[in-house]
Formats: C-alpha cells, structure tokens, sequence
C-alpha cells in the first residue's frame, strides 16, 4: 500500500519543487476519451490523424492538463490540498509513447488567505517542454499521511484482451 503525506501550508516555501511522471498509453488516451467525452478522432483514428497537422494520434490537452492534477494532489501539496485555478499554454502535441514529466515549484506564498502560486510545467522525453502554466493551491493546514485508495481493476475490451 502507498503512503502519501502532504507539504502543509505551514512549512510551504518559495523554492520548493517535485515532479511527477507518466507515459502515455493507448489505455490512457482509450479511457480518457470515454471519461471526458472527447471522441475527436485526432485522438483515436490513426487513419484520420494522419491526414491531420500532426500526422498521427495524440493525447488530448487535458489529458497532459490532468496530469498536473494528479502531480499537485499526489506530490506538492499533497492530500489535502485544495486546487483553485489553473492557467494552461500547450505548446507541443504528446504523442502516443511519450513520457512526460510534470515540473512543480512554488513561486509564490499567499499568506493573506492560505494560497499559493505554483509554476505547472510539463516536459517530455526529449525535453521539450508541451505545456507551460501555473496553478493557484490552498495546501491543507497541517499534516496529512493516509494510504493511497485502492484502484478497482478495469478491463477494456479490445485493450485488455
């Protein structure tokens, strides 16, 4: 079981960094497709994304968007946290394969309400950076350390078989 434990506001500083990282899937871009809703074939038809400006298949943006999610509630802060807003620029497409890793660092304490500003860059394998932003988080007062949920198994028929 996974123990995950939050930075708390109190101890949050300007400077402060982590990252987080993942690979895009067929499964990622299959589910999250289902989830959102978003069945633009640039996304799951290979014969109509070659035709595309990008020439094949690539990841949704608020799947890489996601991701951030993922970092500011697994990482910095952690449990607890609270994310308030979020500016996003996506730069370069992700493609099926590709490894990103999701840069955090706080760039600003807010101590007039408990907020932070948080610079959410994302890079891939090569280095290039695909999307740039920064996040506003309300950490969580104090400390929290609790065991990461248990994920159900999910079959895909197709994917899974």
């Amino acid at each position: 079981m996974t123990t995950l434990a939050n930075v708390p506001f109190e101890v949050l500083k300007v400077g402060d960094k982590a990252t987080y990282q993942r690979t895009l899937t067929e499964r990622d871009l299959v589910l999250f497709a289902e989830v959102s809703g978003d069945h633009n074939p640039v996304h799951l038809d290979k014969e109509y994304a070659s035709t595309s400006m990008f020439g094949e298949r690539i990841a949704h943006g608020m799947w890489t968007g996601s991701l951030i999610s993922a970092a500011l509630a697994m990482k910095l802060p952690g449990p607890g946290g609270i994310y308030r807003g979020q500016e996003l620029k996506f730069l370069k497409p992700v493609k099926l394969g590709d490894t990103l890793t999701v840069e955090l660092e706080v760039i600003e304490i807010k101590e007039r309400g408990g907020r932070a500003l948080m610079s959410t860059n994302v890079v891939n394998q090569d280095g290039v950076y695909v999307v740039k932003g920064t996040a506003t988080i309300l950490p969580s007062k104090g400390e929290v350390i609790l065991n990461a949920p248990q994920m159900p198994a999910i079959r895909i028929e197709g994917l899974d078989d």
